[in-house]
C-alpha cells in the first residue's frame, strides 16, 4: 500500500474499537479499475478476457498476514526478552513499521455480534490483497510505469471468521470479478466523497478511499460486523514467502501459465509438490490461466490451498533458534502490513495471533462465495441466490461451516422491551422466489394470518417481493429490536435471523425459501453445513492439488 496519506508514525495509534483483538489478479482486461463518478452500474477492474495490459495486478493473499501474526508474536517475545533495556525501543521501532488506516469509510456499520452465554463474541477479520503499483518493489513484480498512481484494486478479499468459542474458523473468499453494490465512502485523508454504486466489480472498493471502503462493502454485502482488516501488497507477499522459507503447493500436471497473447502469471511448475517462495509464490497466487477452468474461481481455490499449507508450515516450525533470523522476520512482517487503527501495534497483532492459534487446523474451513454468471456480461459473476445467502447467514450466525459441533445457541433477548403484541406493526413480504423459482403464491398473506392469530393484529402484507433464501426479520432502529424479536418468538424464527437494517422503515418479516409452507417456522430449515457450491476445503487436507487447464501443460 503506497497511499501517501497512510500513516507510518511510531506513536501508538488511538484505539477506536478497544485495545484487544475483539474490539491476486493478473491483467486481463482493458480497464484500469477506475470508474466514472455518478455511474450506477460498472464492470470496473480488469476483465476476464485479454486487455491492453500484459501483466497485472494480483495481490497476495491475506494469508501472508496471518503468518505475520504468529511470527511477529514469537519474534517480539524473544527479541525483547533477549535485549533487555533495548527492548522497548525496538518494540516502538516495529510499531512504526506498521502502516495504519481507518477501519470503515461507509456511513452505516453492521451491528456488532451479540455475546454468547459465556460472554464470548466472534472475531471477523477482512484480509485484503492489494495490486498497488506505487512502489519500485511492486512495479518490479508486475505492471508498467503507466500503472503508477492509479487507484489500487482489492484483487484478494477473504473474510476470516473465528467462532465465539474459538473452536472453529470459517474463511469466505469473494472472487474479484463479482458484481456487488459498493456503498458511499469518504476518503479520510482527502475528504473526497465516492457516491454509492448499485453494481461494480468487487475489487473496485479499495480505490474508493482505501481499505476502509472494502470493509464497508463487505458489511453492506453480508451485514456482518468486521472487527479489523489486514492488507498486504505485491512486495509484501514476496518478502514474507522468503522469510518463512517457502510454502508447499501441488499441481496434478506440469503447468505453465502463459498464453500466446502474453497473458498469464508466468508460473511454471512440474507435477507434484513444490515449495514456492518469493516471486514464484506471487505467481501461484496470481494464476488464473492454467488452473481448473481458467476463471477467477480457480485462482481463488489455489489461494485457499496456499493459505492452508502456510498455516501448517507455521505450526510445524513454531520456533527458531537464531535471534538474528527472528529479528529479520519481525522486520519483514511489520513492514508488509497495513492494518486498521485498532490493530496497529505488535502487541495487538500478538493478541490476535493468540486467538487464531486456539483453532485446530482440522476445524478451519475455506470457502468461496457461491456465484453465478452475470446475465449482462458472461465474464462477470454475481452472488448465487440461495447458496450465497446460506453461506453468509451461517457465518453471521456463528454456525460452523464444517457441519461439526453444531449446538443450539443460547440467544440473548434485546435490552429494548417489546411493546404489547397488538401494538406491534409487522410488514410481511414474500421472499420465496429464489434461484429462478416462482414465489409461493399467497405466502405473505398466510404468515400475516398466523401472526394475527397470535395477537399481532397490526400485521399486514407488503406487496414488495424480496427474494431471500433464509427467512429474516429486519428492523431499522434499536428501539424496534424488541418488537422484532417478539414477532420472531411468536413464529419460532431464531433470534439470529433478526437483525438491524436501514433498508426497511419498520419491523419487516421476509418469508424466505426455507419456509414455503406452514404457519410456524420449520426448525429443520436451519443449515448445518456450507453448501457444496462454496468449494469447501478443510484446513487439515494435506493432499490437495490444483487441476490443470487443458492447453497449459508442458513436457
Amino acid at each position: 500500500m503506497t497511499r501517501s496519506s497512510v500513516r507510518r508514525e511510531g506513536a501508538l495509534p488511538r484505539t477506536r474499537r478497544g485495545d484487544g483483538p475483539g474490539g491476486a489478479g493478473e491483467a486481463q482486461g482493458t480497464g484500469s479499475g477506475r470508474h466514472k463518478e455518478g455511474a450506477q452500474v460498472q464492470s470496473g477492474g480488469r476483465g476476464r478476457q485479454g486487455g491492453s495490459r500484459r501483466r497485472g495486478a494480483e495481490p497476495r493473499p491475506p494469508r501472508p498476514k496471518r503468518r505475520i501474526l504468529r511470527w511477529s508474536a514469537m519474534t517480539l517475545t524473544v527479541v525483547i526478552l533477549g535485549t533487555a533495556g533495548a527492548g522497548y525501543l525496538y518494540y516502538e521501532h516495529l510499531n512504526s513499521n506498521i502502516k495504519k488506516d481507518k477501519l470503515n469509510l461507509g456511513d452505516n456499520a453492521a451491528p456488532k455480534a451479540t455475546a454468547n452465554a459465556a460472554g464470548q463474541t466472534p472475531l471477523n477479520i477482512l484480509m485484503i490483497g492489494s495490486d498497488s503499483r506505487n512502489t519500485a518493489e511492486d512495479l518490479k513484480l508486475g505492471g508498467s510505469k503507466g500503472d503508477v498512481g492509479r487507484p489500487p484494486l482489492a484483487d484478494v478479499q477473504m473474510l476470516v471468521h473465528v467462532s465465539a468459542d474459538r473452536s472453529n474458523m470459517s474463511v469466505v473468499s469473494l472472487p474479484r470479478d463479482t458484481m456487488i453494490p459498493i456503498p458511499k465512502c469518504t476518503d479520510p485523508h482527502t475528504n473526497k466523497v465516492y457516491e454509492a454504486l448499485s453494481l461494480s466489480m468487487a475489487n473496485e472498493s479499495l480505490g474508493r478511499g482505501g481499505p476502509g471502503c472494502t470493509v464497508a462493502t463487505w458489511e453492506k454485502l453480508t451485514n456482518i460486523h468486521i472487527d479489523h482488516f489486514m492488507m498486504v501488497d505485491f512486495s509484501g507477499v514476496v518478502s514474507m514467502a522468503d522469510a518463512i522459507g517457502g510454502v508447499p503447493v501441488c499441481v496434478r500436471q506440469n503447468v505453465y501459465s502463459h498464453t500466446s497473447e502474453g497473458h498469464g502469471s508466468g508460473l511454471k511448475l512440474k507435477a507434484g509438490t513444490t515449495s514456492v517462495k518469493g516471486e514464484q509464490a506471487l505467481q501461484w497466487l496470481r494464476t488464473r490461466y492454467g488452473f481448473e477452468d481458467g476463471t477467477d474461481l480457480g485462482r481463488t481455490h489455489a489461494q485457499h490451498m496456499y493459505m492452508n499449507s502456510m498455516v501448517r508450515q507455521l505450526r510445524k516450525n513454531a520456533t527458531l533458534s537464531n535471534p538474528d533470523e527472528m529479528r529479520k522476520l519481525a522486520e519483514t512482517a511489520t513492514n508488509a502490513l497495513t492494518v486498521d487503527e485498532g490493530l496497529g501495534t505488535v502487541k495487538k497483532l500478538y493478541d490476535l495471533s493468540e486467538e487464531f492459534k486456539k483453532v485446530p487446523t482440522k476445524r478451519i474451513t475455506m470457502t468461496t462465495l457461491p456465484t453465478a454468471q452475470w446475465s449482462q456480461d458472461h465474464n462477470r459473476l454475481v452472488p448465487m441466490a440461495g447458496d450465497a445467502d446460506q453461506l453468509i447467514s451461517m457465518v453471521r450466525d456463528d454456525t460452523p461451516l464444517d457441519g461439526h459441533g453444531v449446538k443450539k445457541k443460547t440467544e440473548q433477548a434485546s435490552k429494548d422491551p417489546a411493546a404489547p403484541d397488538g401494538q406491534i406493526a409487522v410488514q410481511v413480504r414474500n421472499g420465496t422466489g429464489v434461484n429462478g423459482e416462482a414465489p409461493t403464491p399467497q405466502r405473505a398473506g398466510t404468515v400475516v394470518q398466523a401472526l394475527q392469530g397470535k395477537g399481532f393484529t397490526r400485521a399486514t402484507k407488503d406487496t414488495v417481493l424480496t427474494p431471500e433464501a433464509k427467512t429474516v426479520i429486519l428492523y431499522p432502529s434499536a428501539d424496534l429490536e424488541g418488537d422484532a424479536q417478539a414477532a420472531a418468538k411468536a413464529l419460532g424464527v431464531p433470534l439470529g435471523s433478526v437483525r438491524k437494517s436501514t433498508d426497511v422503515s419498520g419491523v419487516t418479516l421476509i418469508v424466505g425459501a426455507d419456509w414455503r409452507t406452514g404457519n410456524a417456522y420449520p426448525a429443520s430449515a436451519q443449515p448445518t453445513k456450507a453448501p457444496q457450491s462454496a468449494a469447501v476445503l478443510n484446513g487439515d487436507k494435506k493432499d490437495a492439488c490444483m487441476e490443470i487447464q487443458k492447453g497449459f501443460t508442458w513436457g
